[in-house]
Order: C-alpha cells, then structure tokens, then sequence
C-alpha cells in the first residue's frame, strides 16, 4: 500500500510540475528590439500616435515605435509593455534580467527592400521595438543594435486625469487624447455639446479622433472607451470659451 501510496505522490508531482512550466512564462511573447532617437530621443518626437513633444506631453523618453504588427493601424498607441532583454538567446542583455516600461507613441513602418531576417526587422509579422535610445539601453548593450526580446502588455500608471487637446477648424473637431491609464488605448470616443446630443467620433490617425459638428461656443463633454471595455462620462471637461489648439485635462482616469 504505501509502495502505492509513493507512486501516486510521485505521478502528482510530475503532473503538477508539467502543467505549472508554462504557466511561469505565462503573458510573456518573443520579439526583439533595437533603439532610434539619439542619446537624449529627440529624434523621437512626432510619430505616428500625433503625440508631438514627447517631453511636453508626459511621455519622455521611454517610448518605442511599434512594428506594424503590434501596432494594429494605430489603435495600440499608448499602450504599455514591459520589455525585457532575452539573455537565454543573448549575451548583450545589461543586467541579469533587467526590464523597461515603454510607451507606444509611433509606427515602426515596414522596410521591404531587406528581409525580416536581416535588416527588415519591422516588416510583418514580426513583433518588434524600435525604442527612445535612453530606453533601449537600460537593457541591451548599446553596440549589439539587435537584441531578441521578452514582453507583455502591462497597465499604464498616469498621473492627473486624461487630456483633449482640441484642434481642427470651424466644424471640424480633431481631438488628440493623452495622459490615458489602464490599457494606455482607446476603443471609442464620444463629445458632447451643451446643445447636441452624444456624437460619436471616428479615429483619424493615432490617437486622433474627429467628427464634424459646429460645437465652439459650447461646453464640451466627452465619454471614452478603453480597449478594456471601461467607459467614462466627462462631463463639462472644456468650457464654453475653449478654441482649436487648447488642452484640457479632466479629473477622471481608467481604473484598470
């Protein structure tokens, strides 16, 4: 019997040690990375989420430009991951294990002319950083160019509410969202006047959103989706007196 009982503890174990070895890299994907941008990432300004200053906005310098399979036509822009070298595969990771968090803020475009095995390393379906260089170096060993990477998704951590920055002309409203916790991106949007009802915008670009309606001289409201499925109603975030070009930022920000 107890010769019984020791195989059954045995076979338990080995189970349980099978089933528990993924999950230890459970919400962890392969990639790689390499960095653009210049020591101090001023090279990374602009991009293709219409951030602009990256420094001005509250992005900085851990930022990445996504390669096109990650970036899904803009709708990952301001996502976050955590990144972190590969050393099983490399031996030009900084550090046993070293991570980054960074912030999707641009498009790392295809380049066809090079196969995705040697120079083409944004062309599809690779999974791919080209991260601000400050960034890049808190984990790869600045003359290896390439590292092969481990990453995953992560929740954005924002201080103060999320931000409207109004632009377009006469009746058409091109509103750029910033500051975004949570999943750090948007699945809907929403604006209101004082006198409209609930408008629903399309993106433009990025994180870019508009529609066309005659709403200056209104109060302005907004309800936001994230890509988590969590909305928010933001009542009166813009006064009356607002015009193109001003930021707002309201009280509320994603919980999850």
């Amino acid at each position: 019997m107890e010769y019984y009982r020791m195989l059954a503890t045995l076979a338990f174990l080995v189970a349980a040690s099978c089933s528990l070895a993924p999950v230890a890299k459970a919400g962890w994907s392969q990639g790689t990375a390499t960095f653009y941008g210049g020591a101090d990432a001023s090279g990374t300004m602009g991009g293709a989420c219409g951030y602009g200053n990256l420094y001005s906005t509250g992005y900085g310098t851990a930022t990445a430009a996504l390669s096109t399979a990650l970036f899904n036509d803009g709708a990952s822009c301001g996502q976050c991951y955590l990144v972190m070298c590969d050393g099983s595969k490399s031996n030009w990771c900084k550090g046993n294990g070293a991570t980054v968090t960074i912030t999707a803020t641009n498009l790392c475009p295809p380049n066809w002319a090079l196969p995705n095995d040697n120079g083409g390393w944004c062309n599809p379906p690779r999974p791919h950083f080209d991260m601000a260089q400050p960034a890049w170096l808190q984990i790869g060993v600045y003359k290896a160019g390439i590292i092969p990477v481990l990453y995953q998704q992560v929740r954005c951590w924002k201080q103060g509410g999320i931000r409207f920055m109004i632009g377009g002309f006469n009746s058409f409203e091109l509103v750029l969202i910033t500051n975004v916790g949570g999943p750090g991106s948007i699945r809907a949007v929403s604006i209101k006047g004082e006198r409209t009802d609930w408008i629903q915008l399309t993106r433009n670009w990025g994180a870019n959103w508009q529609c066309t309606a005659a709403l200056a001289g209104q109060a302005l409201s907004f309800a936001v989706t994230s890509t988590n499925g969590e909305t928010l109603y933001m009542y009166n975030v813009a006064p009356s007196w607002w015009q193109f070009g001003t930021t707002f930022t309201s009280n509320n920000q994603f919980s999850y």
